[in-house]
């Protein structure tokens, strides 16, 4: 099966100028499959329409996140319920979004047409997508485009996981496992900002990264043992998805915090049903011992978005892309980033 690099819908070498209104390039998925080459393709389809309180927006780059090769896999499987169960519904993957606001839907009132924003849409890995008007907020001045698609979703995931299920407070002691992904360089960034002590975990390639965007400490998971018990955390952010349960309680402190983040590792087969079998294990834990451990769904709250619009416009918090790349790269993109290669962020430049 030819790849939707190597074999993108042929688009006709002349067209209507309403034809061209009334149309997109877009990354289309029809079934779930593990090969990125093998169920996404780049074609030409109708450009969505704003219903009320929605905008549409003309994507100027999209964010690739770790749950974009889950929903192109549908899994785990339970996913599926809402996703669809022989394909996906929305046949268009992407939600992280950055552009310009090209039309409103009835009942907007908070953009207009020419408006700058980022934020969570539905279909972002095309020239349109359509958004809810309270899942946007206005571009961060500080941030390229590319920048700004990569804030939202990953963004939102590390704020709420160390301030809302972490309860992080001024001077405590943080790990975070997976530092140097997209949600782990956010993570890093912002316990910093609320004034803990941070410590990042990641791989040997990647631990300058770590310290440029200000761990406090790096170690190095291939060399060091970062559960021995040498050093303990009050709240421990894990982002990595494979470490036991027994493991990262020796690293905790008497009363500290485990929040984990995210599914399992390709190694748990029980991982391709639920995503949840570890952290079920650990709300059950956390009822019969001091430690707390726990996890947590992300939500897209406009609120939330606000204070990461603030937070990199002062500086505090930047959004770290290693790579931008168009359209027709997608599938060797997300390839990329399910194998664990990316440092930071990848985003899809349109």
């Amino acid at each position: 099966m030819k790849s939707a690099q190597s074999a993108p819908t042929v688009e006709p070498a002349k067209q209507t100028a309403s034809a061209s209104q009334d149309t997109m390039r877009a990354i289309v998925q029809r079934r779930y499959g593990t090969v990125p080459e093998e169920v996404l393709r780049l074609e030409r389809i109708a450009r969505p329409r704003p219903a009320a309180a929605e905008v549409l927006v003309k994507v100027l780059a999209a964010g690739v996140d770790r749950g974009t090769w889950h929903m192109m896999a549908g899994q785990p499987y339970l996913v599926r319920l809402g996703l669809g169960f022989r394909g996906p519904r929305n046949r268009v993957p992407g939600l992280d979004v950055a552009g310009t606001v090209v039309a409103t839907g009835p009942g907007v009132t908070r953009f207009a047409v020419g408006d700058e924003v980022f934020g969570i849409g539905r279909g972002s890995f095309a020239e349109y997508a359509v958004a809810r008007e309270a899942k946007l907020a206005r571009k961060p001045a500080a941030l390229t485009f590319a920048q700004a698609a990569a804030l939202a979703v990953s963004g939102l995931t590390a704020l709420q996981g160390l301030r809302d299920a972490g309860h992080l407070r001024a001077g405590q002691k943080v790990l975070v496992i997976g530092a140097s992904g997209g949600v782990g360089s956010y993570a890093v960034q912002l316990a910093k900002v609320f004034g803990a002590e941070v410590t990042g975990v990641c791989g040997t390639a990647k631990t300058d990264l770590v310290r440029a965007i200000g761990a406090d400490h790096v170690i190095d998971y291939t060399r060091t043992d970062f559960t021995d018990g040498h050093e303990r955390y009050d709240l421990i952010l894990d982002i990595g998805g494979n470490t036991s349960l027994s493991r990262l309680r020796r690293a905790l402190t008497p009363r500290g915090t485990l929040v984990i983040v995210g599914g399992e590792g390709a190694s748990d087969q029980r991982a391709q049903w639920t995503g949840m079998a570890r952290q079920l294990r650990a709300l059950a834990l956390s009822l019969l011992v001091r430690q707390r451990l726990t996890t947590f769904i992300s939500t897209h709250r406009q609120q939330d978005l606000e204070t990461l619009r603030q937070l990199t416009d002062s500086g505090q918090v930047t959004a770290v892309v290693e790579q931008t790349c168009p359209l027709t790269e997608v599938p060797p993109a997300i390839r990329r980033l399910h194998a664990g290669q990316v440092r930071g962020k990848l985003a899809i430049t349109i």
